[in-house]
């Protein structure tokens, strides 16, 4: 009998281990891959800041000229160039002279109906030391011959118009009493550079340069000088 309960209780906890066993026993779990994210933008990124990158910001100021497109009467770049043939007559600056001569070189005339003395852009660096002595022409009234290097005929008239309160036209020459007709020969754009005179001398003494205006690769140069003044 005692044998008999033994054998029932070894069965009992046999069993009961088998059950522990198999409610242990878990599936093992799949692992789900990583979500994709799509983000959707219709922004436009802003520019890195200079600071961040080292890269320098060039704002442009003025619209680029095209060659054989220029409106020369709206450039500024005219202004510069009438504004840097002053201080080099001023200060004698033979290098910025032959900066703003035309590559295709400048004709200049000390009187309407002179004689045309053209120089290129390394003659003009040396405009203001050369002794070289050109015929201008017929001076008017007396008909003698005008001779002299450039820096004692030209330099002297075009400064007398700049140490006065001139002003700038576009395509006109604009003068004071005249007993010619005032032209310009050439057929490409030009500025005058005027000096109204005073009037003591009944504006008499007026006093015209024109510069010719053409573009070289977008760029303005002069490409000729041309004085008018009274003549009796």
């Amino acid at each position: 009998m005692h044998n008999r309960l033994t054998l029932i209780l070894l069965i009992g906890l046999f069993l009961l281990s088998g059950c522990s066993f198999s409610a242990t026993t878990l599936p093992t779990p799949t692992l789900l891959p990583p979500a994709t994210v799509n983000f959707i933008t219709t922004e436009t990124p802003s520019p890195v800041p200079t600071a961040l990158t080292g890269v320098p910001v060039i704002i442009a100021t003025a619209t680029p000229v095209p060659p054989g497109a220029a409106n020369v009467c709206a450039d500024p770049q005219v202004i510069t160039l009438i504004d840097s043939l002053k201080k080099a007559l001023l200060t004698a600056d033979g290098a910025l002279l032959g900066s703003l001569v035309s590559p295709n070189g400048m004709e200049v005339r000390w009187i309407r109906y002179g004689n045309i003395v053209t120089y290129d852009q390394g003659q003009a660096q040396f405009l203001f030391e050369t002794t070289f002595e050109a015929n201008w022409g017929a001076e008017p009234g007396s008909g003698q011959e005008k001779t002299g290097a450039f820096h004692d005929v030209i330099v002297p008239d075009l400064i007398k118009v700049f140490n006065q309160p001139y002003t700038l036209h576009c395509n006109e020459i604009k003068h004071g009493g005249a007993s010619y007709d005032v032209s310009w020969p050439y057929d490409k754009d030009f500025y005058s550079i005027y000096d109204a005179g005073t009037q003591p001398n009944g504006n008499l003494d007026w006093r015209t340069w024109v510069a010719g205006i053409e573009y070289v690769n977008g760029k303005p140069f002069i490409y000729a000088l041309m004085q008018f003044f009274w003549e009796p």
